[in-house]
C-alpha cells in the first residue's frame, strides 16, 4: 500500500484561484455568468462531491457570476453537504419536483441577467452533457428572453486540463494504488480463473491498495490475444497461451488512474511479444514528445510512428491518450486532429494501441504529469518484456 496519503479536499484557497482564474477569462470573453449543469464542473467550483449524481432524478446546478462567489440552486436533500463547501450563497428546493425542478429558481436568479440582454456563458461542445431534461431547459430559455447564450467549453475545459499542486497529489496517489495493485496480479490470479473473477480479485486488491472505488475495469483475454477491451468479463477460465489485458480506473478521493497492464499466460508467441516491444517503445516515444510547447498532435505522431512498424493502418482507435483527473476521460486528446498545445501541469495518459495477427489487437497505457522540462511517469513503468504469469 502507498505509504504516504494526502490531505482529503482542498483548501479554500484552491477553489478561490480557481474562480478567480474563470472570472478573468469571462471578463476578457464579455460574460456575464456561467451556468454549470454537470457533476465535473460542479464540483470543480464548489467542492461539492457526492455519489448521489449516479441518480438521474435531481438536477443540480452551480453559477458562476462574473464577480463574487459561486451561487449553488440544488435540491434541499444536497444542502447539508453544500453548506460544508466555500459556497454560502444555496437555494434549495424540494425534488423531484417534476413540474418546477428548479426552474423558478433560476429564472430568478437569471431574470437580471436577461433583462439587460447580459451573455450567459453555457457548455455546449464536445465531451460535455447536461443533467437537466431538455424540456425544462426550453422553458427556462423561454422565462428569460434577451438572455444571450455563449458556449464556454473551451473556457472551462482549458481551466480544468491545467492541474494545480494539490490535484497532482492526488493523481500521483491513485496512480500509486493503481501500480501497486497490479504489482499484485501475478500473486492473485491462476490459470484456470474465470475472467470474472480476474476482475472481482483486481477490484478487492485495489480496495485494500488503499483505492476508494474501481468503478471502471475492463480488459480482455483469449488465445496469443484479444480483441476487445470494453465488454463484460464472462465466465471463461485464463488458459496457457492466453494474453490478458487489464485497464483500470481508480480513484481516491475524486480522482482517477488509468492505466493498462497486458501478461502473458504462461510462454507467449513471438507475435504477442513483438506487439508488446512495439507499443513499449511507442510510449516511450510519447514520453519523449510530452513536453510543453509540442502539442496533442505531435504526441500523436510520435507514437503512431513506432506503431507503424508493424502495424501498417496506425492504429483505428481515433486517439493514443487522453486527458486525466476528476473524469476517467478529459481533453485533450492525443489524436491528428487536436493541436492543444501541451502545458506544465497537465496530467495525461500515453495509450498506444495497434492491430496484429488474426484481428487481435493490444494496448498499452501509462499516466503522466507535465513539468517545464517534460513528463514524469505517475504510474510505476510497465516492464519492456510481457510479463508471463
Amino acid at each position: 500500500m502507498p505509504s504516504e496519503t494526502p490531505a482529503r479536499g482542498f483548501e479554500t484557497a484552491e477553489f478561490q484561484h480557481r474562480l478567480t482564474k474563470a472570472q478573468a477569462r469571462m471578463a476578457a470573453e464579455d460574460l456575464d455568468g456561467i451556468l454549470l449543469l454537470s457533476e465535473p464542473e460542479v464540483r470543480y467550483f464548489s467542492g461539492f462531491q457526492t455519489l448521489f449524481w449516479q441518480s438521474p432524478t435531481r438536477p443540480w446546478f452551480l453559477f458562476l457570476p462574473a464577480s463574487g462567489k459561486p451561487i449553488a440552486v440544488i435540491p434541499e436533500i444536497g444542502a447539508a453537504l453544500m453548506r460544508r463547501t466555500w459556497v454560502e450563497d444555496i437555494r434549495t428546493w424540494s425534488a423531484p419536483a417534476p413540474q418546477d425542478d428548479g426552474i423558478s429558481l433560476l429564472t430568478e436568479l437569471l431574470s437580471p441577467l436577461a433583462q439587460k440582454g447580459a451573455k450567459l456563458g453555457i457548455m455546449k461542445g464536445h465531451e460535455t452533457a447536461w443533467r437537466m431534461p431538455l424540456g425544462d431547459w426550453e422553458r427556462l430559455v423561454a422565462n428569460l428572453p434577451g438572455l444571450h447564450l455563449a458556449d464556454v467549453t473551451g473556457l472551462v475545459q482549458g481551466l480544468r486540463m491545467v492541474k494545480s499542486a494539490a490535484e497532482i497529489e492526488k493523481l500521483a496517489h491513485i496512480c500509486a494504488v493503481g501500480s501497486a495493485t497490479f504489482d499484485r496480479v501475478p500473486e492473485i490470479i491462476t490459470t484456470g480463473m474465470p475472467l470474472e473473477e480476474v476482475f472481482r480479485g483486481f477490484r478487492r486488491e485495489a480496495l485494500a491498495q488503499g483505492a476508494d472505488d474501481v468503478p471502471y475495469l475492463v480488459g480482455g483475454a483469449d488465445q496469443g490475444g484479444y480483441s476487445d477491451v470494453i465488454s463484460p468479463p464472462s465466465r471463461r477460465p485464463l488458459q496457457q497461451g492466453d494474453i490478458l489485458m487489464l485497464d483500470t480506473g481508480a480513484t481516491w478521493d475524486g480522482y482517477f488512474c488509468d492505466f493498462d497492464r497486458n501478461f502473458a499466460i504462461g510462454p507467449a508467441n513471438d507475435a504477442a511479444r513483438r506487439a508488446h516491444d512495439v507499443l513499449w517503445r511507442a510510449t516511450e516515444a510519447g514520453l519523449a514528445a510530452a513536453k510543453p510547447g509540442n502539442t496533442c498532435r505531435d504526441l500523436f505522431h510520435a507514437m503512431q510512428g513506432v506503431i507503424l512498424e508493424l502495424d501498417d493502418q496506425g492504429g483505428d482507435i481515433g486517439r493514443l491518450g487522453h486527458g486525466l483527473g476528476m473524469q476517467l476521460t478529459e481533453q485533450p486528446s492525443h489524436a491528428e486532429f487536436d493541436e492543444t498545445e501541451l502545458q506544465a501541469g497537465m496530467v495525461l495518459t500515453l495509450e498506444p494501441s495497434l492491430g496484429y495477427g488474426d484481428n487481435l489487437m493490444m494496448v498499452h497505457e501509462e499516466n503522466i504529469v507535465l513539468h517545464e522540462g517534460g513528463a514524469r511517469l505517475l504510474s510505476k513503468r510497465a516492464p519492456a518484456e510481457l510479463p508471463v504469469i
